[in-house]
């Protein structure tokens, strides 16, 4: 398959079939995009070119440029912030403290400083809140205050948020049977799936991810989401919606939690027909001009136009922090509440830990998934939206903090990086308890 017919998600997981090996020695210093000079100069040398099609633009160490920049790769479609003031985040800085605290990586004998882990993970942009004040922001790499980066399955999250909040509203019926809202999905793997089931993940599909796989469904799903033309002969599904219309099942709906991207599509899907907006426009209207974002973000979108529900969110840092504290807060930023505190009470309720377990997320054992949120059930009650490469917005309601990281790690898979990401959240938390 020539890699002009790729579209947005394989090229989004590219790397984690072994393209970024012969790169792993290279760490976060040695890696970083302004020292490497991708797309630097006028023209930039044709080796420094970081491109669309023929670029295997996804792959480490051009990566952590492409995280950057997608805007400048991909189409797109604007979540407007709208035309009114921004409202500050206030600061209240403890970088010299919190860069000195120390924690034991999972599997680790050794110590390892909040400050070390930064580089060892890859950080392009960190940010800590505690109770609603800034007391750490970082930026590395290609990333600056003023720039947006992929949040990557992060949208997942947020794309789940706005489904609970059409549930709460009583405008979505999680029990109703996704074939009622979308009948086009009747003769799929979807049409007898309910909609809490899609945006648990745990419907019955025949579809694998599995990247080795040259005939693996990802690859049809990918040709089919690509916004570049179709190739001469190219008779398969046109978009994310064609394409969902072809999935078949596999199992039983219920029976065990699949992380499988094409649910959240399909809960785009969803929550577009039920709303009459597509999901850029109802992010921008329920979420982003309400809670006053500094910048508008974006979304990646297939070759018909439809966003990409499922991981095409770029962002600024300092607003996805906004979406950290209207989670911490139930709802309410600046004074205003945007939607009912029972849509995080839901989230927050978890979902099937049997389910979750049959998974094997090791770096997870006794969490849980509800509404494309990660549950980890821990005693601090914390949860988290997750994505490749190391993103996250991690919610901590005990030590009332929220931590939203941007990355570039060269690996895809959140269970490399984990081990030095989950217990340096947790040493913060218990730091900043203390006051």
């Amino acid at each position: 398959m020539h890699i002009a017919q790729l579209g947005f998600s394989v090229l989004l997981l590219f790397l984690s079939v072994g393209v970024a090996a012969k790169y792993e020695t290279l760490d976060a210093a040695a890696s970083d995009p302004n020292k490497l000079g991708w797309m630097q100069g006028f023209p930039p040398p044709p080796d420094k070119l970081v491109t669309q099609p023929d670029s295997n633009f996804f792959s480490f160490p051009k990566l952590r440029w492409t995280v950057c920049h997608f805007r400048e790769l991909l189409p797109t479609e604007q979540v407007s912030r709208g035309i009114g003031a921004p409202v500050p985040l206030e600061y209240n800085l403890d970088e010299a403290a919190i860069d000195a605290l120390t924690f034991q990586p999972m599997g680790s004998s050794e110590t390892m400083t909040w400050e070390e882990s930064l580089a060892a993970n890859y950080t392009d942009g960190i940010l800590i809140l505690h109770e609603g004040k800034i007391v750490y922001e970082r930026y590395f790499g290609c990333l600056d205050e003023t720039g947006k980066h992929g949040a990557m399955s992060m949208t997942k999250s947020i794309t789940g948020l706005l489904a609970e909040i059409l549930v709460v509203e009583g405008k979505l019926d999680d029990s109703a049977l996704v074939t009622t809202i979308v009948p086009e999905l009747s003769d799929s793997a979807f049409g007898s799936a309910t909609v809490r089931k899609v945006m648990d993940m745990t419907t019955g599909l025949a579809y694998s991810e599995d990247y080795s796989d040259p005939d693996a469904d990802i690859w049809i799903y990918s040709r089919a989401a690509s916004p570049l033309p179709k190739p001469a002969g190219y008779e398969g599904p046109d978009g994310y919606f064609e394409y969902l219309q072809t999935v078949k099942p596999e199992g039983e709906h219920g029976d065990a939690f699949h992380y499988k991207t094409i649910n959240t599509d399909a809960l785009g899907w969803i929550i577009s027909r039920v709303s009459g907006l597509e999901v850029t426009e109802l992010l921008s209207e329920r979420l982003w001009r309400r809670m006053a974002a500094e910048q508008d973000a974006y979304i990646t979108v297939d070759g018909k136009g439809t966003p990409f529900a499922g991981g095409g969110l770029s962002a600024g840092l300092r607003d996805l922090g906004r979406i950290g504290l209207l989670m911490l807060n139930e709802g309410e930023i600046n004074g205003q509440r945007l939607f009912p505190s029972k849509v995080v009470a839901n989230i927050r309720e978890g979902g099937s830990k049997n389910a979750f377990a049959k998974a094997g997320y090791t770096t997870l054992e006794g969490g849980s998934y509800r509404s494309m949120w990660w549950l980890l059930h821990n005693e601090h009650g914390a949860y988290a939206a997750r994505g490749v490469h190391g993103q996250t917005i991690y919610v901590d309601p005990k030590a009332d903090m929220v931590i939203v990281r941007f990355a570039s790690f060269p690996t895809a898979k959140n269970g490399k990086i984990d081990p030095t990401s989950l217990p340096a959240y947790q040493a913060v938390a218990e730091y900043l308890m203390l006051d």
